[in-house]
Order: structure tokens, then sequence, then C-alpha cells
């Protein structure tokens, strides 16, 4: 079983690192091949977590999110059937991952994205997908910081 506290995403792997990586590259297809690398570094997530408990809806592929708390910390365990989702995935918890429930709340993921030039690069249903993970995340996040 992996330690989820133990995930460069939030830490090593940071919004910050993410933006001055994608500033060296001229085209989009080696940025949506940056992030898909960046999906491969995620974590595995236990396959007993890959239930409809865990399911995310809104998403055209398969996407399962879980998340633990550790010294007023959020953590997330995270999966897809899609390598470009699970890169995605990696780009949403570089912000979010390893932080407090008001940390996350606080951040503008939008600007986030803007600067990343992401969305517009991204089909209706993928985006659509980007924003049920966010939107998780952020739900998660509110519910603790009550």
């Amino acid at each position: 079983m992996t330690d989820i506290t133990q995930s460069p995403f939030g830490t090593e792997i940071t919004p910050e690192e993410i933006l001055d990586t994608l500033g060296f590259f001229d085209d989009w297809e080696e940025r949506y091949k940056y992030i898909i690398d960046l999906g491969k570094q995620l974590p595995a997530i236990d396959d007993s977590k890959k239930t409809e408990e865990f399911l995310l809806r809104g998403c055209q592929s398969q996407v399962w999110i879980d998340s633990a708390v550790s010294d007023g910390k959020l953590f997330f365990e995270v999966d897809s059937d899609a390598h470009i989702v699970r890169g995605l995935l990696a780009v949403v918890l570089s912000a979010y991952n390893n932080k407090t429930p008001a940390e996350i709340l606080a951040f503008d993921i939008d600007d986030f994205f803007a600067q990343v030039d992401l969305v517009k690069h991204l089909s209706p249903t993928r985006g659509n997908g980007l924003t049920a993970m966010v939107k998780k995340i952020q739900h998660t996040a509110n519910l603790l910081n009550q």
C-alpha cells in the first residue's frame, strides 16, 4: 500500500515548476507529452479503490479520487484509465496536494489554468472533466474547512 503523504505532487512538483517547464516547449504536442509524463509520476492508487464509491462523475474517462487528512493537510490519491487525464490530474494535484483546506480554497486554479493555457487546448468533454476534478477537490476542502 502506498503512503499518499509521500507523493511529490504539491511539494516537489508545484504549479510554479510546471509553468516553468511548460515555458520551454514551443508547441502543444510537446506540452501534452510533458503533461502525460507528469501523469506517469502519480503514485498508483490501490485497485480496491477503483470502485463506484471513488469514481468521479462528469468525466469522459474513468477517474477515481480518494482523499486523506494528515497533520491538517489534504492528500489525494487519483487515477484514470486515460493517459492524458492522469496528466491533468497530476497538474491539478501540483496545486492542491499536501495543502490545508484553506490553502486549497484560496488557490486561484482558474488563473493557474490560464497561465498554463490549458483549457482552450482540451476538448469540451476533457474540459468538463477537469472542472469536475477541481470541484470534487474543492468540495472536499470546503467540508473540512467548516
